[in-house]
């Protein structure tokens, strides 16, 4: 059994902030707080840039997963390599923060996303937010949104998924 992948997709009402428009990889959320990885900033920086001195960086492209350690690197990829630090989080998606792992992608000539930093929240800061209005969550089976859709047409197709029109929702989220 496949536990699907969670998106938080940032409310419209997010405007002039750093999540306008932004879609997360929701890779940890428990009771010590919560961890994602942004899908939707490619950089202008290359692999190459980043990584010179290592064969493959062609296939990968370079992403700001969020304002937490940006120094900090974390890979997206499809195939498994069954070595140690992967972690799979669907059938066509794993990710590794191991620096030995992220050369045997880019070796293995896959495409990959190599994204710098990550976005956090403490305990019950996201359950918060939710409850606020500040995110919708939409649960996939397979990382198509990831793969699949242009990163400039992820929140839309996000949304899409849910059903919702931006115009439709209120901030402040429910209130009982």
């Amino acid at each position: 059994m496949t536990v699907p992948l969670t998106f938080l997709v940032a409310s419209p009402h997010l405007r002039g902030s750093l999540f306008e428009g932004a879609v997360i990889l929701l890779l940890e959320h428990d009771e010590t707080g919560a961890m994602g990885l942004l899908v939707t900033a490619p950089l202008q920086q290359s692999v190459t840039d980043l990584l010179p001195d290592l064969p493959g960086s062609e296939a990968g492209s370079v992403w700001a997963g969020g304002p937490v350690e940006p120094g900090v690197g974390w890979c997206l990829y499809r195939t498994p390599l069954h070595l140690e630090g992967e972690m799979r989080l669907a059938p066509d998606l794993l990710v590794t923060s191991s620096l030995d792992v992220l050369r045997a992608v880019m070796g293995s000539g896959q495409p990959f996303m190599l994204i710098l930093g990550y976005t956090g929240w403490a305990p019950t800061q996201l359950t918060e937010e939710a409850r606020e209005g500040t995110w919708l969550w939409v649960e996939q089976d397979t990382p198509e949104l990831l793969w699949d859709v242009p990163a400039g047409e992820r929140w839309q197709a996000a949304l899409d998924r849910l059903g919702v029109k931006p115009g439709t929702i209120m901030p402040g989220g429910a209130q009982a």
